[in-house]
């Protein structure tokens, strides 16, 4: 990747809905330039898809929660990893080190809403020993975009 590509990747996650034109002028490409340039970051795997953020309490989901997972063993991970991918209201899972074997990252209805889906979804998976919640009262900051480093795009571009 190039300083060109990487502006690029800038330039999407700040507004995933620029159009080529818009990003050739940046990049001082022509449009068909750009757009290969574009398409080679989608099949490489750099770009890996485009999405709206939504304001999740619009959609009725204002409980934001943090779920530590403990698994006893990890012969049980392949099953819960399958489980956790069919749960709608889990944004994110992460195996992590530490106390946990799993992060998730929950945003759901209500309290109650949390309550059932620790206690019939994740509780009832094989190698679940514990849970750990916590619940988000308020969000500082929220975002999906990867830092691109200015200072490496300046050094790339030379």
């Amino acid at each position: 990747m190039d300083w060109i590509d990487h502006r690029l990747v800038q330039a999407l996650q700040t507004d995933g809905r620029a159009t080529q034109l818009e990003l050739s002028k940046l990049v001082k490409l022509s449009q068909p330039a750009t757009a290969e340039r574009i398409r080679k970051l989608e099949e490489s795997g750099v770009i890996t898809g485009y999405a709206a953020r939504v304001d999740a309490p619009k959609l009725g989901k204002d409980v934001t929660a943090f779920v530590g997972v403990s698994i006893e063993h990890p012969k049980y991970f392949e099953q819960f990893a399958k489980k956790v991918l069919s749960l709608d209201d889990v944004l994110e899972c992460h195996r992590v080190a530490g106390a946990d074997s799993y992060l998730l990252k929950v945003k759901t209805a209500t309290t109650a809403s949390l309550d059932t889906l620790l206690v019939d979804s994740l509780r009832t998976i094989p190698g679940v020993t514990k849970t750990n919640t916590t619940i988000v009262l308020s969000s500082i900051k929220e975002g999906t975009r990867v830092h691109v480093d200015p200072q490496l795009l300046e050094e790339a571009r030379r």
